[in-house]
């Protein structure tokens, strides 16, 4: 059965979920992976086969209920949805680790969408979103797995800098220079404070949305304070080196349809500067075999918080669509 949704603190108002998930846990590589199921495995048919969904950097798996809830309205409680904690994540506990690799998610990854407990097992194909790390996840995924995935939705995962070998000594200096240095979040008075702190990283989340949120994305522990749910440790350098060449050709090898969607708001350049012109991106994006795009309008980086609505419009468009060919 499904925890009961937090309550909300005192004096903001609550939001209601329209279709509860079920927390569920799954032994996966060694950790117990935490992962939310919207109904189960009986309502996959070939048309409409399990959306798997994976969330970015310092977010969570609960991150998606609103775009879940927004399909609900459009489409009663017809499709199987999963979305899984990333590794130091949510409720996705590792033991004490230094640092994090990307190839770990994509291992991850492939053990959830194969596993009996999820009625994922088999070959079946499948959809598959991910949101800005998630969503380099899951085209990196798509290209290793082409077989495995039927649609594949990109929400803003821009990928990084390219980066030259010149540049692997100063990294490797860098990371271990942090490691010698005990990596710390921020923690809070109250859940209350966790909601407020949401709304500062992004205003058009409102009350209702970031009080329900802040409870899914930080925890109160016995020092009574509310912790991030999120290592520290994810805080260090990459030692390794983004290889733009690799990626490419890994993007190359995606059979399925790929919806790239952003918002029309979303500004990399206070992430990267000059670093990464949108120009580079282009030319990334045009190597994918079968795209088409969305923009969604008064949206940042978080399209699922910001326009779940329109989000939601998209995403049932481009899944039901008839399959090519």
């Amino acid at each position: 059965m499904s925890a009961p949704d937090p309550a909300p603190p005192a004096g903001l108002p609550g939001y209601l979920p329209r279709r509860p998930g079920v927390d569920r846990f799954v032994p996966v590589r060694g950790l117990d992976y935490h992962v939310i199921c919207w109904g189960d495995a009986s309502l996959v048919t070939p048309e409409r086969p399990a959306l798997f969904m994976v969330h970015g950097w310092m977010d969570v798996g609960a991150s998606f209920q609103f775009v879940v809830d927004a399909l609900a309205e459009r489409e009663g409680a017809a499709r199987y949805i999963v979305a899984a904690d990333w590794r130091g994540f949510g409720g996705t506990r590792v033991p004490p680790t230094d640092s994090y690799w990307f190839a770990d998610y994509l291992g991850d990854l492939d053990a959830l969408l194969h596993h009996d407990e999820l009625g994922l097992s088999g070959d079946a194909p499948l959809d598959l979103l991910g949101h800005s790390m998630g969503g380099n996840v899951v085209m990196g995924y798509a290209g290793v797995r082409p077989e495995r995935i039927r649609r594949l939705v990109n929400l803003e995962g821009f990928g990084l800098p390219e980066t030259r070998p010149h540049h692997a000594p100063q990294r490797l200096r860098q990371w271990l220079d942090e490691l010698r240095t005990a990596q710390q979040l921020r923690d809070y008075a109250s859940s209350g404070a966790v909601a407020e702190r949401l709304r500062q990283n992004n205003p058009r989340l409102d009350a209702a949305h970031a009080a329900w949120l802040a409870a899914h994305w930080a925890e109160r522990r016995e020092d009574g304070r509310w912790h991030i749910l999120g290592d520290p440790a994810h805080k260090r350098t990459n030692p390794v080196l983004y290889r733009k060449d690799e990626v490419l050709e890994t993007w190359k090898r995606i059979t399925a349809p790929v919806l790239w969607v952003e918002g029309n708001e979303t500004d990399v350049t206070k992430w990267w500067g000059d670093r990464y012109p949108r120009e580079d991106f282009e030319s990334r994006l045009a190597v994918v075999p079968a795209l088409s795009r969305a923009l969604l309008h008064d949206c940042g980086h978080m399209l699922h918080h910001d326009q779940p609505q329109a989000l939601a419009e998209c995403l049932q468009a481009f899944l039901d669509a008839p399959q090519p060919g």
